[in-house]
């Protein structure tokens, strides 16, 4: 399927792979069919690629869902998924899930490039990656309260992860919006830069990544993301373990 049909695109440039909602007319609105060209993504990245940057075409990040597919009646829609029986639309929203959560693989470092709205699944599309840099003009919000239902794309865990339980449950409970000074005040943003400069802000921060030894950078990667479930002990542990797997490498001593 091409990027005209699924409203999403994948550009490989050695290292470094662009993912690009291309439905800029409304405001990269997300459907069904983009998440599983998302998740289809992740089968399709060449072995090379160190670093994946997700953006959106135009003025906007993603508006969120496409309201006029959800409450449409065909796949995907509000009507069919509430038809089914709870385990099969569940399993059908872990596969709409696949399509972020494939963001969070070990080998890579994720980059949302965030500019105009990240709404509902704009916001959750732009958590799910490893690291956000936001334009002066973003405007973030879990909105999907709004309408009656819950962040389901694996949104929620990240949220709690970066700005603590209360104000996740604030964030996610009034659906407000924020601007990029208040999120990076609370920890969504790893940097804010004018609008203008978002585009280069995103090159600088990837050549920094690609600067330092690709296995270290993952093991420092699988270090930092498993640290939040170990002890003290057991994260030195896992330090002592991976430190020793670098060094036999570094000496042409590893498997």
């Amino acid at each position: 399927m091409t990027a005209e049909t699924t409203g999403v695109r994948l550009d490989c440039d050695g290292p470094v792979a662009t993912v690009t909602l291309c439905r800029p007319d409304v405001l990269n609105a997300q459907t069904p069919a983009m998440w599983r060209a998302m998740s289809d993504f992740s089968r399709e990245l060449p072995g090379d690629v160190r670093v994946l940057v997700v953006r959106g075409e135009g003025r906007a990040f993603s508006a969120g869902l496409d309201l006029s597919v959800a409450g449409a009646s065909g796949p995907g829609s509000f009507a069919e998924l509430s038809t089914l029986p709870e385990q099969e639309c569940a399993d059908r929203i872990a596969e709409f899930q696949a399509g972020f959560t494939w963001l969070h693989r070990p080998d890579v470092i994720s980059v949302a490039a965030v500019q105009g709205h990240a709404i509902g699944a704009g916001f959750q599309l732009a958590l799910a990656c490893d690291l956000r840099v936001l334009a002066e003009d973003a405007k973030l919000s879990m909105a999907e309260v709004t309408i009656g239902l819950v962040p389901d794309l694996a949104g929620t865990k990240r949220l709690v992860e970066l700005v603590g339980y209360a104000r996740a449950l604030e964030i996610c409970a009034t659906g407000r919006r924020m601007d990029a000074a208040e999120a990076d005040r609370i920890g969504l943003a790893n940097l804010v830069v004018p609008t203008a400069e978002l585009d280069g802000a995103v090159r600088d921060l990837t050549a920094g990544l690609l600067a330092g030894n690709r296995d270290a950078v993952v093991e420092i990667k699988a270090l930092l993301t498993g640290a939040g479930d170990r002890s003290h002990a057991e994260q030195q542990r896992a330090e002592r373990e991976a430190q020793t797997r670098r060094l036999r490498d570094l000496a042409g001593r590893g498997e």
